[in-house]
């Protein structure tokens, strides 16, 4: 077995384990930014094998630039969601930001009075 073999290459920017929805930069993210051991990774997910875990970190050690920037391409877009998201948040989360917003109000209101 080939080690792409492990991995559906979906588009330049979306590279699964095969037979999940997991991408690579799931477990690539834990391995590399908060140094999680193989084991820790493969118990977090339950639909991906330690064996899958292993041969994604060989991939990343293999093609180590390529998968770095993407990667980097991967954290550069989620950092843009998470800001555009705070931007416009969904409707439900904007009411419970005003219910927040109110509570908070009348805590401080009810605080100066006493």
């Amino acid at each position: 077995m080939k080690l792409e073999d492990y991995f559906e290459f979906l588009a330049p920017d979306d590279i699964r384990l095969k037979g999940t929805r997991v991408g690579i930069e799931t477990i690539l993210y834990d391995y590399i930014y908060h140094a999680r051991t193989p084991e820790e990774i493969a118990q977090t997910y339950p639909t991906i094998t330690l064996e899958q875990v292993y041969a994604t970190i060989l991939y990343y050690h293999h093609e180590k630039s390529k998968v770095s920037q993407y990667i980097a391409d991967w954290l550069e877009w989620s950092h843009k969601m998470r800001e555009e998201q705070r931007k416009n948040p969904p409707p439900g989360i904007k009411r419970l930001m005003d219910i927040k917003a109110a509570q908070k109000k009348q805590q401080t209101h009810e605080s100066s009075i006493s």
